[in-house]
């Protein structure tokens, strides 16, 4: 029987980050993507070098990322350096604004 994490495919990393900044922090965090974007990215078609994330009205935003269109897609193919939705919990949005999740406002 295999494991979880064996079953894990890792779609896109910025490794590079690494090496030009000093990460304190390391989130894991899902992203809202579109029916092309799902098909792009598991194709392996997503760039992160010049992307960031950002807090804009307590909502977490992946701004600048590349998902190249889907190859089969059509007219209604997705727009590649469209912001995407990323997906943390409230706590962990707080803490990125500086806040405490016990004592901050929304």
């Amino acid at each position: 029987m295999q494991t979880k994490a064996s079953e894990i495919k890792i779609l896109a990393a910025n490794r590079q980050a690494g090496h030009n900044y000093f990460l304190t922090d390391r989130y894991e965090a899902g992203i809202v993507l579109t029916g092309t974007e799902v098909k792009a990215a598991r194709e392996g078609k997503i760039q992160l070098k010049d992307s960031y994330a950002e807090v804009l009205h307590g909502e977490a935003w992946l701004v600048n990322a590349h998902i190249s269109p889907y190859s089969h897609g059509n007219r209604m193919n997705h727009d590649p350096v469209r912001s995407r939705k990323l997906l943390l919990h409230r706590t962990e949005i707080d803490k990125l604004l500086g806040r405490r999740a016990s004592g901050g406002s929304r």
